[in-house]
């Protein structure tokens, strides 16, 4: 059975941190590419940072870019998020999701994920 648990949501005031986990588990991690996407009220999903692990790149949506850090740990196919100086903005409910042999922008930009996982709410107060 395929599963992609998200953790590590919250509330964080502004300029805080947070660091959300992607936990893969039912298909070959390393032909996958993981991406995390979200959604705030009323707005479209956006995919904001993805990373290969077939190609092994990254991609940062501009508006997350210098703030957001992904990584992966292949030996326990988890992809992490770290997200640096918050702002309210970045508030909305938070995605992984997966997809075999994509690039990395390819997932971000134009998603086709095969699986996807439960959100995890962050929450940014001013």
């Amino acid at each position: 059975e395929v599963q992609l648990q998200a953790s590590g949501g919250g509330l964080v005031q502004a300029g805080g941190s947070l660091r959300l986990s992607c936990k893969a588990s039912g298909f070959t991690f390393d032909d996958y590419a993981i991406g995390w996407f979200r959604q705030a009220p009323g707005a479209e999903r956006e995919g904001i940072s993805c990373f290969s692990n077939s190609d092994r790149s990254t991609y940062y949506k501009d508006s997350v870019k210098g703030r957001f850090t992904i990584s992966s740990s292949n030996a326990k196919n988890t992809v992490y998020l770290q997200m640096d100086s918050l702002k309210p903005e970045d508030t909305a409910v938070y995605y992984c999701a997966a997809a075999p042999y994509l690039s990395s922008k390819y997932a971000c930009l134009y998603g086709g994920m095969d699986y996807w996982g439960k959100g995890t709410q962050v929450t940014v107060s001013s």
